[in-house]
């Protein structure tokens, strides 16, 4: 499942430029009423509901505001329509690349003048790129918005992507590469995942990059990337907080209406041919234990289908109360983890299962019984009580992440790039809460036959004698 800030069970397909410790939500008490989500407290006729105003520049900039007077604050997100999927080979991790380059200075505002300006003000930011959107936030006293509202402008409009700064980013990012991936077992068995499951679509290709691709990187390609990406109607602005619309709406034109569009490029992306056999990669690593993904191309964000595989997924592996959590790692004792997810973007999704075996475990066992319970979503229809379980979790999920400012404008701000609309969010309750039995049992028919899976395992190297 995506819908947000797309991070799931230790696989990272977000990259951020800063790291964010996330806040641990809070449930709500027996009648609280959820932001502007009424009916929580029943579980019926559910509704989320927020007083948009969206309007678009003559220059193509999509804005959207949400006026909320809370707390004297305001979440401040500027998000562009550019991620891995709009790389080609040879340049792949420039979207991520390019994100870190937005933080070092621009015409008016530079590198150490940027960072010190935001700290000064008590102004918090970051940034993350996927393979669909890279953005931008930052959380701020409703005070200084204008003063935020300058200092974007002035990396939309005019990076400075100085050469040296170019130079000394590059080992940033190679040294995050092998943080995440190199050195991060998780990390390796997800970038070999994308790479089995799609091989015509740019989905294929890690959001971070490849080594050489990093290392390859100058000026020359990322203002181009920059100069073709970074413009106003490639860009969605979603403002949410404490501020009169009606003066922030002047405040963006003043700011934002001088900024000049360009053309965006007219790019056909290859198309994934439906899979008909089974795929099988595995890669020995130097590490203590194995551990394995069972994989399946799914639908994108918003397809029909994609309410009932998230619930479907929830059910499978969400929990030490899931269907495989309580097989590998309670009864058999076999695994340390198990874990499910759907995970939906732009164009399609994943759809996997995966497992991290004990020590000295063989992989077999745990992959039987994986094939097992997914044989089964096929081929019974699940119960009443896990159904109504997987409902309340995801949806309550979907309610925590809208307790914020800043998480109402990750909402708005997806659904309106991947969607097509933020309006879109206003619906995802009522088409979990309608998915039945059978819709699960239908989707799992429809996307988990034997013929559509991948296999990725990741396993100890051999010992030497």
């Amino acid at each position: 499942m995506k819908r947000f800030f797309p991070a799931l069970v230790g696989l990272s397909f977000a990259l951020s430029a800063y790291a964010v410790e996330p806040t641990p939500p809070v449930g709500p008490t027996k009648n609280e009423v959820i932001g502007a989500i009424q009916g929580w407290s029943k579980k019926n006729d559910l509704k989320i509901s927020l007083p948009v105003t969206r309007f678009v520049l003559e220059n193509g900039l999509t804005v959207i505001l949400v006026e909320d007077h809370a707390v004297p604050m305001v979440s401040y997100h500027t998000w562009y329509r550019v991620g891995s999927r709009d790389e080609s080979p040879g340049v792949t991790g420039a979207a991520h690349m390019l994100e870190h380059m937005m933080f070092k200075g621009a015409k008016k505002y530079d590198g150490k003048s940027f960072d010190r300006i935001f700290h000064e003000n008590g102004i918090t930011n970051n940034a993350f790129t996927t393979n669909d959107y890279t953005g931008f936030y930052e959380n701020l006293p409703s005070s200084k918005l204008e003063l935020v509202m300058d200092m974007e402008v002035d990396r939309m409009s005019s990076l400075l992507l100085n050469p040296e700064d170019l130079k000394s980013e590059k080992e940033v990012v190679k040294e995050e590469r092998r943080w995440r991936v190199d050195n991060n077992p998780m990390g390796l068995v997800r970038e070999l995942m994308m790479g089995t499951v799609f091989k015509a679509h740019p989905y294929k290709w890690p959001v971070i990059g490849y080594m050489k691709d990093i290392e390859a990187y100058d000026v020359e390609k990322l203002r181009y990337f920059y100069n073709t990406y970074y413009v106003p109607n490639n860009a969605v602005l979603v403002l949410v907080g404490d501020f009169k619309t009606s003066k922030v709406k002047g405040l963006i034109e003043k700011y934002y209406g001088k900024l000049p569009s360009r053309p965006l490029p007219q790019k056909e992306l290859a198309q994934e041919k439906a899979q008909t056999v089974q795929q099988n990669a595995i890669l020995h690593k130097d590490v203590q234990n194995s551990s394995f993904v069972v994989a399946f191309r799914a639908p994108k964000q918003g397809d029909p289908d994609m309410y009932a595989l998230d619930l479907a997924a929830n059910i499978l592996g969400n929990g030490t109360s899931s269907r495989l959590h309580r097989k590998l790692v309670y009864q058999k004792q076999i695994a340390t983890s198990a874990y499910s997810f759907n995970y939906s973007m732009k164009d399609y999704g994943v759809l996997a299962a995966g497992v991290s075996l004990k020590p000295g475990q063989g992989t077999q066992e745990a992959l039987d019984i994986v094939y097992n319970e997914i044989w089964k979503l096929r081929n019974s229809p699940v119960t009443p009580k896990e159904l109504e379980k997987a409902k309340t979790q995801v949806m309550k999920d979907l309610v925590d992440s809208l307790k914020t400012m800043d998480g109402k404008a990750r909402a708005l701000a997806v659904n309106e790039i991947v969607n097509g609309t933020y309006e879109t969010l206003f619906t995802d309750l009522e088409k979990y809460d309608a998915v039945t039995a059978d819709d699960i049992k239908r989707v799992a028919e429809k996307y988990t036959q034997q013929t559509q899976r991948s296999i990725i395992t990741l396993a100890p190297k051999a010992k030497k004698e």
